[in-house]
């Protein structure tokens, strides 16, 4: 008599080689863009160390200073314009980021992302490592660690539109906003673990705070080279389905097989190997624009990405500031807000799903995060108990948005029907929607850094009427998917009639 197969095994064999291979991709790209953001997380951390209250520091016996308030400072931090220098850090980094990313995009789509992806992050662990380093060459130029941040910027713009587009090339709608909310938790997580490994070093060897991220970044670019799938056919899997027959009020599916073999359950048969899309040429640069949706999306994350980048950069001095935390206690506490991101950008994607509302559920969000970013800069600091509260809200409901925007929106909007099946257009359209949303990233910590010294009050004004004029820019669409619910438009998911 046969004996039953093993529990395990019968759990391993009841999912399809196609589920396999797209349950890989999702984990693998989940690894590459928390690297990404691993060695981002680390700048903010160290920024409390390179300008310290030295008054509270045990100063050396053998230390020969005369100036007792900056002795424990690294210089050039170690001046009154200090937050204005850790501005010119953080825009070096940003600004060439978000120029880079209008043309990565571009690049994205016509170089393998493999080889793309690999080279982007092996050479950003480089980058990050030359900051670190510089603590051990005793580097003190300013010009040098801005020089590092700037190509840094640039080699970590290859990240985004790949992930992006690759996510794109193996997921089709359906849950898509689940999906991509729980993947996306990679901006969070990655933000947590730089903070952690940044807090273990920064007391004693501030530049392992970077090198340690560096290292793990260029490990998985070789991770990448190894084993990352860029699409389906590649592999004999059958590809997603973007847009539903019902959706086009067509009944020719959006990707041809060229032997005609069998679609089942609205997806290509695992049998059809040969697949051929009826746009094989890369879009251009203002056809992405002219996709509906593209221009308004694109400049509510500007704003969106703005609040969010400032408490990336910003949120460990604040806390630091007003709490009276060391540089540890302050970067471990500003993890709670990327809990709550990981929390918000999920249930954001639910949300969306179940309503077919992605700008409805980015509206709301934006507006309720308003008034919780007030309360939390006037009673966040009372007790520790509100101060975990109000991270973990102030965080889902300030990255809800920022996650949904650049992850399932991005992906709709990448492979709109109007595209016809041109799954190429994806990689451009995601590099336009990150890279004006970083314009805003570049922006934001820029002007922490010049109205800080006025008062912490006066940037949290400057972050509560960035959420507003984020949320200002997606009215018209709101304004249609309302319509869709009201039964005057049509109602379908995703971004048909806008």
């Amino acid at each position: 008599m046969k004996s039953p197969l093993a529990p395990g095994i019968r759990l391993i064999t009841s999912f399809s080689r196609d589920s396999w291979y797209r349950g890989f991709i999702l984990f693998l790209t989940f690894i590459f863009y928390t690297a990404y953001h691993l060695s981002r997380k680390p700048i903010s951390i160290v920024k409390s160390e390179l300008h310290r209250n030295c008054s509270t520091a045990v100063r050396p016996a053998d230390l020969n200073i005369t100036n007792n308030a900056t002795w424990c400072d690294w210089v050039p931090f170690d001046q009154d314009n200090y937050q204005t220098l850790f501005g010119v850090l953080d825009n070096s980094f940003l600004i060439a980021y978000a120029i880079g990313m209008f043309f990565s995009g571009i690049f994205g789509e016509r170089l393998p992302l493999r080889y793309y992806l690999s080279f982007g992050m092996v050479m950003s662990g480089l980058f990050t490592c030359l900051f670190g380093l510089g603590f051990y060459w005793k580097i003190h130029s300013l010009g040098y660690y801005a020089f590092v941040q700037v190509m840094n910027g640039l080699m970590q713009t290859t990240g985004w539109p790949s992930v992006v587009s690759c996510i794109g090339n193996w997921f089709g709608k359906g849950k898509r906003g689940f999906i991509m909310g729980v993947w996306n938790s990679h901006t969070s997580v990655g933000n947590i673990l730089g903070s952690l490994i940044a807090g273990v070093f920064v007391s004693s060897e501030w530049g392992m705070s970077f090198i340690v991220p560096g290292i793990v970044i260029a490990c998985t670019g070789v991770l990448c080279f190894f084993f990352l799938v860029e699409k389906p056919e590649d592999v004999n899997c059958s590809p997603p389905q973007h847009h539903s027959d019902q959706e086009h009020g067509e009944t020719e599916p959006l990707l041809q097989n060229s032997s005609n073999r069998p679609i089942n359950n609205g997806a290509v048969s695992t049998e059809a190997h040969e697949i051929v899309e009826e746009h094989a040429e890369a879009i251009s640069f203002c056809g992405a624009l002219s996709i509906p949706g593209v221009v308004e999306f694109s400049l509510c994350l500007l704003f969106a990405k703005l609040v969010s980048y400032t408490f990336l950069y910003w949120l460990p001095l604040y806390i630091s500031n007003v709490a009276h935390f060391d540089a540890k206690q302050a970067g471990d506490m500003s993890t709670l807000f990327d809990v709550g991101g990981i929390l918000g950008g999920i249930m954001a994607g639910l949300v969306s799903d179940y309503t077919g509302g992605r700008a409805t559920t980015c509206g709301v969000m934006l507006i309720m995060a308003a008034p919780m970013l007030y309360l939390y800069n006037y009673i966040g600091q009372r007790s520790l108990g509100t101060t975990v509260g109000m991270l973990l809200l102030c965080g889902g409901l300030v990255n809800g948005p920022y996650a949904l925007i650049t992850t399932a929106v991005s992906a709709d909007l990448g492979t709109h029907e109007s595209l016809r099946g041109n799954s190429r257009a994806l990689s451009t359209v995601t590099a336009i929607i990150d890279g004006t949303g970083s314009i805003g990233a570049a922006l934001g910590p820029l002007f922490a850094g010049l109205i800080s010294p006025t008062g912490w009050n006066n940037v949290f004004y400057m972050l509560i009427s960035a959420d507003i004029l984020a949320c200002l820019f997606l009215t018209r669409l709101v304004y249609k998917e309302i319509q869709g619910w009201c039964g005057r438009a049509p109602r379908v998911r995703g971004f048909k009639d806008i």
